[in-house]
Order: C-alpha cells, then structure tokens, then sequence
C-alpha cells in the first residue's frame, strides 16, 4: 500500500502511549547550559534541544516532549533526542509508559537533558501475554519477562539457547555444535514425549524457533502456569514462549551490528589418556594379572613391550622388507572386492601419540552482519532488517549459514483501522554430527589408540583393522563428509487487521504460519582403514517441503465502570494446519566420486527410493475474562475447546482455567511500609492438553508391503511370489487428550522505590491420560504399538527471580538479575500391568541402565551399587560359604565373576546372593536446582557486563569410561586411570578394578555405579566490555551512536565431571548419558554496533 505525505516526524505509537502517562511529578533530574540572554525577550520563541535518558541511563525512544498548555509537541527519536520550538516562559511535559512523569521549566536554556524514573508504584510496564496485552501490575499468571539486552549480548544464533538463565522456571540444554537446537523446558519434564514449549513469534504458534534472528527480537515473555497459557489450549502443555519482533518508531534509524571471532576447543589431554608408551605398559600389566603369556603382535614379546617403527605390518621396523614402499598399495576410490583385497598398508606408528581430540577439532571462525533500517509517523512505522550469520563448528565439516530478511510493517488506514505484517525469510545451510549415540565422532574420537596416526606413509587414512567394537578413524570420517550438503528455505510470519469496532470493542484477525523446503545430498565413499569397512559407495539426494498456517480471529472488550471496575474479555476462534512430505532416492556404484558429477541417474547399481507425506488440523474456540476490582483485587478465567484430527472417537478437548491476585500494598493497612513499592499475591489453577507425542495416523491400522515378510508363493510355483500386505501400525481409536492439571501459587514484589524486585513461585503437574506406547510380547506379531493414555507422572517445584539497580556513585551504576529452579518429579503411573520401564537404546552389554518407574524420577540409573573391591580369599571364601547357607546348594557362589581385585557388588535384597534383582537406582540427571547471574555495571562511556550459570545437582553415566578405563579386548585408547589407580595387592584404595584382558561380570560387564558422576557445574557463560563513543564526537558525521566492544563466552567451567562437557541432553525419558557430546567451546569476538 503506498502511503501519501508520509513522514517520519511524528510517532504515533509514542502519542498512544503518551494517553496512558500519568502521576506528573517531579521525580526526574534535568540538566543542560544556560541559553545565552543577549537579544531575546521574555516571550520569544527559541528552539530547545536536548536527550531523555532512563534510570539505567539509557536513552529512551518514544518519550512524548509537550509544551505544557499546549497541544505542541514531539517525542525522542531512537537515541532519546528530541528538538522543539517553544517560548522562554514556558514548561516541557516528559512522560513515558513505566516512567514518572517531569516537568521542566525552560527559562533561558537552549539544551535540558532528563532522567525519567521508574514508576514502580504503578507498575505499568505492559507485558504481552494470551493474544492481549496486560500491565505487569494486572497479570495473575505465572509469567517471566526476559530482558532481551542480557540475551543478546551472548554469540549464538539460535534464540531458545540464549534463554538458559534468563528466566525462572526455564531449564535449557545446549550442545556446542552450530545449529544444533537446545532442548528447553519449562518447570521440568511433563511428557515421556516431545516436552518443547510452544513459541508464539508475532502471534504466530510454532515449534520451531531456530531460524529467528536474535537480532530483530523486542521482548520475550515465558507463560508458565494455566493462569497464563491455558488459554492456548492443547499447545501449552508445555509452557509458551512469546516472542514480539522489532517495530520501526521516529525518524528513519538505520543499524547496523556485527561481531567477529574464534572459537577454541577445550585444550590438553581432555580425556587424560595414556601415551603409546604408557599404553603398551597396561598390555603388559594386563596380560600378567590374566596369567597369559606375553606375545604381542604389535609390541613383541619381551619383558618389556618395544614401540615398532610401524604398526601395519604388525610390529616392523625400519628397515624391514615389508615395510619398502614400493609394495604398499591402496586405491581410495575402489569399487570391487578383487580390488580391495590386493591392498597392502603401511602404517607408521606415532611414538609421541596422536591427539585424536585436536585431529577432529579445530578453532573455527565465527561472524555476525546485521542491518536493520527502522521508522514511522502517525500513519504508520516499518522496520527491515538483513542478517548474515556464519558460525564454523571446531569439529571438522560441522557449520551453520544462515540469512535472514525480515520486514515487519504497521499502517494506520484510519483512526479504528490498522494493518500490517511480519514476515521473515530464511536461508539456511547446516550439516550435523549425531551426537549420544553409539560410535557418534566424539566416542571414536575417545577410542582410537594414539600410536595410530591420522594418515599411513601415501596420505591415506590409518586405521584399527580392529574387530567388533572399534571405532573408525573419526578424521576421514568427517572428512568424507565435506561436499555433502543441505539447504533449507523458511517463509515464517503473519499478516494481520485490527479494527476498533467501538469504543473499547476491537476486533482482530490473523493469518500466519510457515511455508518451508529443503533439499540434501549425500555421498558414502568406500572406507579401508578398518576391518568392517564399507564396500560400496553410494550416492543419497533428497527434498521435503510442506507448510503449516494457524488463523486466529478474536474479539477484545475492555472496559473501565467508574474508578472501580476494570474488564477485558476476549472471545476468539483458531483453526491450524500443517502439511509435509519428502521424496528421495539412492543409486550405488559410481565410476567417478566427483560431486560435480553424481546425480540418481549416473551411478549403474542398484537403485532404491522413498516418500511420505503427513497432515494434521486443530480447531479451537476460546474466550477469556479479567476482572480488576479497584486495582487490588484481581480475577481471571479461561475456557478453550479444542479439536485435534489425530483423535478419532475422542477429538475435542475442554481446557479450563482460573487465577486471582491480591494487591496487598494498595490496602490502607499496608501505607505505613514505605519500602514496599508494591506487593501481590496470587494463585492459578487448571488444565491444559496435550496430543505432541502422537502420530497423525495413531488412531487408525495401516497396513504395508515387504517383500521379506508378507510376500508369499501363493501358487506353489517355487519361482514367484504374490505381494501381500502386513500391518504396519495398530491403530487406537480410543486415544484421547494428555491431561496437564496445573496450580501455582506466587508472589511479586518492589522494595525500596524500585531498587529490588522480586518473584517467587511455588507449583505442581499432575499428567494423567499421558500417552505412552507400551512394550507388547513378541506374539503380538508386526506392527507399531500405538499410543493410549495409560501412563502418569508428577512434577512440582520453586522458580525465583530477583533482580538489583542501583546508582553506586556519579556515573557508576549496577545491575543485577538472578534466577532459580528447581523441579522434582516422578512417575506415577506406568501400565496396568508393570510399574517400570527401560528406556531404548540405553544398554551395557544388552544390559538396559535407564529406568523409568513408579516413585521414582524419569530417566533414573539403574544396575549394581559398588560397595569396594574383593580384596582377600577370605573375603570371597566368607561370601560363597553365605551363597551356599541361603541357596542351599553347594556349588553357589555370591556373585558372577567374582575374583580378586574385582568390584563387589551391593547385596540390596539382602538375601546373601548377587543377582539381576540387587539392581537399584544408582542416581537421576534431573538437577536439584540451577540459576543464573546477570551482572552489568556502566560507568561514563564504559559498560561490562557477565552472565554465570550453573546446575547442582544431576548425575552424568559416562559411557566413554566404558572403553577407555578398562584393557578388557578393545584395541582402543586407554586413559591414565586403567594405568596408576586400578587395583593391585599394594594399592587396594584404588578407583577401578584390577586391568585384565577379558570383560567380566564384574568388571566393566555389568552397569555399575561406576559410571555415574556428578553433573553439578558452574560456567562463565559470557564477559562483555563495550564502549560507546562519545555523542559529541559523533554529532560531526551523523552518526548517532557508535560502540566497540570485547567478548569472552564459556570461559570457565568449574565441574567435577570428567567428560568433555556436563550438559548433555538426551530424550524426555533418557537424558544425561555422555556417548560423545559435543562440546561448548570458549569463543573470543569483538564487536561493533553503529546508529545512523
């Protein structure tokens, strides 16, 4: 739309703003020189400027600056400046939402700067909630208002991990590799399934959040109890996360951001493991403590190992025929087995040791370009915005590109007519590593022996040749993976219309979602530096695309009855869906590995493809009261009713809510606390729904053809087969809504004028219906087990948040904000049939050690408790002779494996005899608490701030101890541990059993409490210094703003935990388990931001 005689001079966003100012009083400070006296008279007008600054001393944009008597004006531009023609004899109104209004009297000055207040005692901060608007003061839900200055401060480009700390109640776990999303929690885990909040962007519900510039983001508000977000239904079971994006405001702005930087890995031997000389001393060990002679292929067979010039052919050295380099062959680009088996490798051995830790990851660079151009008058504001994010991982071939263009648009079409849109375009390009799975980079990075090097004598890559549980050499793994590629393409936003039907009576309807594509290809090379090595190669390219829109119309009535009552009610209809499906094939047998030339068509083997589709809808109505009674006493209700069309016979769902406030300090008894600026408490109760963990085809049987179980010879012909079908998915019908029955209770409170504030919050989840999919006996046959609503937890626990300003001196100020959570939770109902659960894929030698069971909390650690190591023969003889007493057999022994040196396990049950039900729970990854710290301090030109974090409490299984603290047979990497504190006859004190060649029961055959650690740490998070150039120095080349500053993230990390980094994630029902997480790496930038 093209708007006539339109102006950046006036804001009508600020004029709006400015009808809500109230409480003139003289609460400011207002500075400036004099103006000079000489040829003015006492009623001539003179132009006045000056700049609005805030408590913090910040500037404010916005500030209505009003002649008083008057209806001449203008507010502050993005800086705080303003600039007004006015008589000598007059007086300037400031007035800001939030702020205590001032009035200044202009007499003969010519510049009069001012710092507004806070108006604490009104509390009129406006914080965006439910589809409204609601004065921090009105709110009765639990609600935390982020400040986005502290987040984006931090270098990282995925919005949810910039909220760990931020907010009370918000558990985030970040991996360090680029792209990767955070897994964020709101008040603990609710779910066995998908426990992601929902993020409403502008008014647009969404899952996704990793595509979102940090860059562009005005507020974040975290909605946490059923008083604040049940009225979003079936979606906020676990917790909403308001998002509202920058709006164009005063003059035209133009910004630019950027930072600058290198990330570093972790340094040293970060798994302390042994050197080749070291290790080959633990074979030696190992072999005497098994009784075995010594005959090492590799370090011969002396009393003491010897370290060969080569280690392939096994054991040679210089010198030695088998080693000339004319008989070495290898062609890494072999497509036969004829071929494959004429190679002969030659493998220098690295005597000093290979750093397979700093061979896979490096300092890697990492940049941020961001511009934004913002403005508006009273017929509307704009705000457009590029940026261009390039974040390298420090593992090899891991990095994340994203481009983002954002343009967010308001037009005031009339006096009760608006319109506009938010919309943003991505591009982004992100390979992944897999991380907390078997044989993931960072685990085979852990195990490869040191002697290895990277590469043999030619430059191809060296390997094990090793059997069974060997890891492949992680640098030509990742290396393989350099031309592979991924690309995806989002449109994300909305477009909306406001009209004020009547006075108070405002409808609004919004259209928004997401449409998005994205497209990978992929090669396998041939591999023939290990044993088990691919054969084949293979070339993989696929696409997908879908999209997902939600249309929310709603109606908004506010009104003021007299002095007394204050009513806003919102009635509403929402209707969502989404669509996705994806396509791709894979072609083997490639003549040539060049990507240039590898397509589906070129390669001359066997050919295979795939596609799916999927869809869902939601349709919803709501409505919502608030009810204020004098500004003291507070009352609000939701109802919403949704539909889902992943249920067949149980679709609509009935969310119910209610909460209510009591302003205690607005009660005459409280006038006499002159310290308390203010004092709430308040309570909620209800009922949210959940359908996130359930497929779009749960309800229903669907059926499938595979040509190795439901084809059969029908005919009895011997040479053909008859497709059939088999069942794929059994359906359930019978599913229903996931219960989230929620209550709180809380306090708000202001001390001291505003110099503290603080928020306390105690509440409980009850889950009941919560849809699980059981295991089912093999005689079931084929098919997905559905999921029914059977199982049950519980969840409860404590957020705080408080936050410190004060003006320390002249120019010196602080800033401090805190936050605390803690959540405790337990499963509280299974099936009607068992009481527990393993979870999946969370097994020691078949063995399953995380177990999910009634009483106890998700996720928890379960196997043997070590009690010590069997030390003597008396000690064994004393306990078999036990074994034999209970059982009254005569050949039983009290445990496995037992033998000298050995680990002794717990008798739990106490009945004289190990066996798989001594197994207990041996600890849990859910923190006891965490907290976060934000300190700022400003001072003149100069400001610093840092954010700490930390988690007590949470137990890690270090699964990489696993192979590197025990010889057992793996011909891997051992650390310093296995070598100087195992168990011998002179050191009984040690930390792990005696070395020996074999696995045992007893050893590291079983799971233990041995791997459990604790994942209490505290982090540096981020240290930032800025400075901001002077504004007179910059006034000389219209520039408004200009500030470099410096930067450190992760700096520190104080932990106990012996992996590479304490915060691992996992899924809702197993998290915590270290299988190679990729870690967090200290990061230093600089950086600039420029006003224009």
């Amino acid at each position: 739309m093209k708007l006539k005689n339109y102006s950046p001079g006036k804001q009508a966003l600020c004029i709006v703003l400015a009808a809500f100012a109230c409480c003139c009083t003289d609460a400011a400070v207002a500075w400036g020189p004099a103006r000079p006296a000489a040829g003015h008279t006492a009623n001539a007008d003179a132009e006045v400027h000056g700049k609005v600054l805030s408590d913090k001393n910040e500037p404010l944009v916005g500030v209505n600056v009003i002649l008083k008597g008057t209806s001449v004006g203008t507010t502050t531009d993005p800086e705080g400046n303003f600039r007004l023609t006015v008589p000598e004899n007059g007086t300037l109104m400031f007035s800001f939402i939030g702020y205590l209004s001032q009035e200044v009297a202009i007499g003969n000055r010519s510049e009069i700067n001012v710092q507004l207040l806070p108006d604490t005692k009104i509390l009129s901060e406006v914080v965006v909630t439910a589809y409204a608007t609601q004065k921090k003061k009105d709110i009765t839900g639990s609600v935390s208002v982020v400040d986005v200055k502290n987040i984006t401060r931090q270098p990282n480009g995925l919005v949810s991990g910039l909220l760990q700390g931020q907010a009370s109640g918000v558990t985030v776990i970040s991996s360090g590799q680029p792209g990767a999303e955070p897994q964020v929690r709101i008040r603990g885990i609710n779910t066995f399934g998908n426990n992601t909040p929902l993020y409403v962007v502008d008014g647009v519900p969404t899952q996704n959040s990793t595509n979102l510039n940090p860059n562009d983001i005005a507020s974040i508000q975290v909605l946490k109890d059923a008083g604040a977000a049940s009225i979003y239904g079936s979606r906020a079971s676990n917790g909403v996360i308001i998002i509202t994006t920058k709006k164009g405001t005063g003059k035209v702005s133009v910004q630019y951001d950027a930072y600058y930087g290198v990330q570093v890995p972790k340094p040293g031997n970060v798994w302390d493991l042994l050197s080749p000389a070291e290790e080959a001393k633990l074979r030696w060990i190992a072999n005497k403590n098994s009784g075995l002679a010594i005959n090492d292929p590799i370090y011969g067979s002396g009393p003491e190992p010897v370290i060969p010039d080569y280690i392939y052919p096994l054991g040679k050295m210089e010198g030695d025929p088998a080693v000339d380099p004319a008989k070495y062959y290898i062609n890494p680009n072999f497509r036969t087995d004829d071929d494959y088996n004429k190679f002969y490798r030659i493998i220098r051995a690295n005597k000093e040791g290979t750093d397979w830790f700093h061979e896979v990851f490096k300092p890697a660079v990492n940049t941020s370009h961001n511009l934004s151009v913002s403005g508006g008058t009273d017929k509307g504001n704009y705000m457009i915005s590029l940026n261009y994010l390039n974040q390298q991982g420090t593992m090899l071939s891991t990095y994340l590109k994203r481009y983002n263009l954002r343009a967010n648009t308001l037009f005031n079409v009339s006096k009760r007519i608006r319109i506009g849109e938010n919309l943003t375009y991505t591009i982004t390009s992100n390979p992944q590593q897999t991380e907390l799975s078997d044989l993931n980079i960072v685990q085979t990075a852990s195990q490869m022996a040191p002697i290895f090097p990277v590469h043999d004598i030619m430059g191809n890559y060296a390997g094990i040749f090793g059997t069974g549980y060997n890891g492949n050499n992680p640098v030509g793994t990742l290396e393989r993976l350099k031309d592979n590629r991924t690309l995806g393409n989002r449109l994300f936003g909305n477009l909306f219309a406001e009209v004020d039907v009547l006075n108070g009576l405002t409808f609004r309807t919004n259209f928004g979602g997401e449409m998005y594509s994205g497209t990978s290809r992929s090669f396998v090379y041939p591999t023939y530096e290990n044993n088990e090595n691919t054969k084949y190669n293979a070339f993989t390219q696929g696409s997908s695309n879908g999209y997902a829109w939600t249309w929310t119309n709603t109606l908004t009535y506010k009104k003021m009855i007299g002095s007394v009552h204050d009513i806003t009610v919102v009635l509403g209809n929402e209707a969502y869906k989404s669509y996705f499906e994806n396509l791709g094939g894979t072609t083997r047998d490639y003549y040539t590995f060049d990507p240039n030339y590898t397509t589906l068509s070129t390669g001359s083997g066997i050919q295979s493809n795939y596609s799916g589709r999927s869809f869902e809808s939601l349709n919803s109505q709501f409505g919502r009261l608030d009810y204020a009674f004098k500004g003291k006493y507070l009352l609000s209700g939701t109802l919403r009713r949704d539909g889902s069309s992943k249920f067949v016979r149980y679709q609509y769902g009935w969310f119910p809510s209610v909460s209510a406030g009591w302003r205690l300090s607005e009660e005459s008894f409280m006038q006499g606390a002159k310290w308390l600026a203010d004092l709430k408490v308040r309570g909620s109760w209800g009922v949210m729904g959940n359908q996130l963990n359930v497929n779009a085809n749960n309800g229903y049987y669907t059926f499938i053809m595979d040509k190795a179980a439901s084809y059969y010879d029908i005919g009895r012909t011997n040479n053909s087969n008859q497709p059939g079908f088999q069942v794929g998915q059994i359906g359930n019908p019978d599913a229903k809504w996931e219960r989230n029955i929620n209550a709180n209770i809380g306090i708000d409170a202001t001390f001291l004028s505003g110099m503290i504030d603080l928020s306390v919050d105690y509440f409980r989840k009850d889950i009941k219906d919560l849809l699980y999919n059981p295991a089912v006996v093999g005689t079931q046959g084929p098919g997905t087990v559905p999921f029914v609503n059977i199982a049950g937890t519980t969840n409860r626990g404590v957020d705080l948040s408080v936050n410190f300003h004060k003006n320390l001196a002249k120019d010196l100020r602080l800033d401090l904000g805190a936050t605390f959570t803690s959540y405790k939770n337990k499963v509280t109902r299974v099936t009607d049939n068992t009481n527990y659960f393993f979870s999946t894929g969370r097994a020691l030698n078949g063995i399953n050690y995380v177990r999910n069971e009634v009483g106890h909390p998700i996720g928890s650690f379960y196997g043997y408790r070590i009690t010590g190591f069997w030390n003597s023969t008396q000690e064994l003889e004393q306990a078999n002779e036990q074994a034999r007493q209970v059982t009254g057999n005569a050949e039983a022994v009290y445990q496995t494996d037992q033998a000298l040196g050995r680990f002794r396990f717990k008798d739990v049950n106490g009945d004289g005899i190990i066996t798989a039900d001594d197994r207990t729970f041996l600890g849990n990854p859910n923190p006891d608490f965490n907290y976060g710290l934000n300190i700022g301090l400003t001072y003149k030109q100069f400001d610093l701030s840092a954010f700490i974090y930390g988690v007590q409490g949470g137990d890690i299984w270090n699964q990489l101890r696993y192979t590197t603290d025990f010889y057992a047979s793996f011909v891997q990497a051992k650390s310093k541990r296995a070598l100087y504190d195992s168990w011998t006859p002179e050191n009984k004190n040690a930390t792990l059993p005696i070395q020996e060649t074999k696995m045992t029961a007893a050893t590291n055959g079983s799971p233990t409490s041995y791997y459990v650690e604790d994942g209490s740490y505290l982090r540096l998070k981020n240290i930032q210094l800025g400075y901001n150039v002077p504004a007179r120095l910059l006034s000389k080349i219209n520039v408004s703003n200009f500030r470099i500053y410096v930067q450190a993230a992760n700096v520190f990390t104080l932990t106990k935990y012996l992996g590479l980094d304490p915060e691992i994630g996992g899924s809702a029902t197993s998290f915590g388990v270290d299988k190679g997480m990729y870690p967090n790496d200290r990061q230093f930038l600089g950086g600039v931001q420029v006003s224009f």
